[in-house]
């Protein structure tokens, strides 16, 4: 029986990757297209205007997950989302604003053609994917860059990202590159290896009727055992790619530092009828910009507006 011949990764790493749900790839993208990504995201922040910005600040809490228009249109936009603490009780802003950012997104992969190279234009990013037996179509569906600011850069708490992209089955993939040195101390990412074999999906984050979002339950969590183990913290140089199955549990800490912990991070799904993605999402693909292919050439899409459901 001839053997599967791997492009990119080893058979360890595929073999770490499906047992603990997520694997640190070591210099996955080389210094100079690591500089130009970091360079751009801080242009971006220097660039974009406060002038009739809503002050949309991003927030995570069940009961408080942000869902303004302004969010709920960004797939097809590039937009720039506050931290929490940024803003003062009266609305204003308590720092510069290149100071003040959480996160730029979600559709830097499509409209930037320097995050575009690095996402839909990179060949060993596809070696990769083939190697992980995605071959379902898959599609890249939303990009940001976290900036984790000093001092205020906010904790996310323990999560899984299919939560926030459901599929049926599930099938998220995240890809998270550091752009700066990710340490204890600025907030680096810590993961519970093995939860995704044995934590479900319990909920999904959905566009409400009535405007907004908020997270609908697929099972009572009182019914789900909780997994158990200790998070182990996951230091990263620039250029270090982190691969995050959708359903590990992940989170990371407060920025206490003076420094900066800027990320890129995108998210990958696989399609219709393998995988089904429905209009409950709050990310939807536009008639102007539908979800791209990994697998195929940059310009040929997937999901068509009207036909994702």
């Amino acid at each position: 029986m001839a053997q599967h011949k791997f492009q990119f990764l080893s058979l360890s790493q595929i073999e770490s990757f499906y047992r603990n749900g997520y694997l640190v790839i070591p210099g996955f993208l080389p210094p100079d297209e690591i500089g130009a990504l970091l360079a751009r995201s801080k242009q971006l922040l220097d660039e974009f205007s406060l002038q009739d910005h809503p002050l949309t600040k991003f927030t995570t809490g069940d009961n408080n997950h942000v869902g303004d228009d302004y969010f709920l249109t960004s797939g097809d936009k590039i937009r720039f989302f506050l931290e929490e603490d940024a803003i003062d009780e009266l609305g204003n802003l308590t720092r510069e604003k290149q100071n003040a950012v959480n996160k730029i997104g979600h559709a830097l992969h499509e409209l930037d053609p320097v995050f575009k190279r690095a996402t839909l234009q990179n060949e060993s990013l596809r070696d990769l994917v083939r190697d992980l037996r995605f071959h379902h179509d898959p599609v890249a569906l939303q990009s940001m860059v976290i900036t984790k600011q000093p001092q205020i850069g906010g904790e996310v708490s323990e999560h899984n990202d299919s939560t926030f992209l459901y599929t049926s089955p599930p099938s998220a993939l995240g890809f998270w590159i550091a752009l700066e040195r990710c340490t204890q101390e600025n907030g680096a990412l810590s993961f519970l290896p093995g939860s995704h074999l044995t934590t479900p999906i319990t909920k999904r984050l959905v566009r409400l009727p009535s405007g907004g979002t908020g997270f609908q339950q697929l099972l009572d969590p009182s019914h789900v055992s909780t997994s158990t183990g200790e998070y182990i913290l996951e230091e990263c140089n620039p250029g270090d790619l982190v691969l995050i199955h959708g359903s590990v549990l992940h989170k990371s800490e407060r920025n206490t530092s003076a420094k900066t912990r800027f990320a890129y991070t995108f998210h990958m799904i696989e399609s219709p009828p393998y995988a089904v993605y429905d209009e409950k999402n709050w990310l939807q693909p536009t008639e102007a910009m539908p979800f791209s292919r990994i697998l195929d050439t940059p310009n040929e899409t997937l999901f068509e507006f009207g036909r994702h459901t």
